[in-house]
């Protein structure tokens, strides 16, 4: 009896499925570390579950490609995509902070409300924007995503008196971006 050589198509089928079954194997043994290293840096556990997710489909999806290390690969990969995430929330703030400045005032009186209004959010723009990373990254946490001192501290590796003391200098630069300047009197010096 004569045996048939094995299908091409065979072979590169169980060849897939073996790879497949790796980059599993290889993705689990790592989800851990991956999760931890996203939660780090984007300060909340279950967006990091959420992004790890995200970042295996993604692989799953398409071909897998043939690296080194998977691992090592993996983890990298794994830092890239909280990064991703932190600049888009970025964008998303600042787009959210544009859009605040064209909603009307319902507290103020017309036009002129309107332009403090804008001015006013201009200031604490600035005043956030010339914080250290650090500093608005804890207060972004705290007043944009909701997050407890005691989970920001967790997050960043910090105590949570330091966070305290980043806290309560982000809010005294958006306080002093508000203050009215002194009034100048004609002929004195500042």
């Amino acid at each position: 009896m004569m045996t048939l050589p094995p299908d091409p198509h065979d072979i590169e089928r169980d060849q897939q499925r073996g790879d497949r079954a790796h980059f599993l194997q290889v993705f689990l043994s790592q989800r851990s570390q991956m999760e931890a290293l996203v939660s780090r840096r984007v300060g909340c556990r279950a967006t990091a579950a959420d992004l790890v997710q995200d970042l295996f489909l993604r692989f799953w999806r398409r071909p897998l490609v043939q690296v080194e290390e998977l691992s090592t690969y993996l983890l990298r990969c794994a830092g890239n995509i909280a990064i991703d995430h932190l600049r888009s929330e970025g964008t998303r703030v600042r787009a959210s902070e544009g859009m605040l400045v064209e909603a009307p005032d319902s507290h103020g009186s017309g036009p002129q409300a309107a332009l403090e209004a804008g001015n006013d959010l201009l200031h604490v723009e600035a005043a956030l924007r010339a914080l250290p990373q650090r500093t608005r990254q804890i207060f972004l946490l705290n007043r944009i995503h909701g997050r407890k001192y005691a989970e920001i501290a967790k997050a960043m590796g910090l105590s949570q008196s330091a966070v305290e003391k980043h806290m309560m200098r982000a809010l005294e630069a958006c306080k002093a971006s508000l203050r009215e300047p002194e009034p100048r009197t004609p002929g004195k010096a500042p």
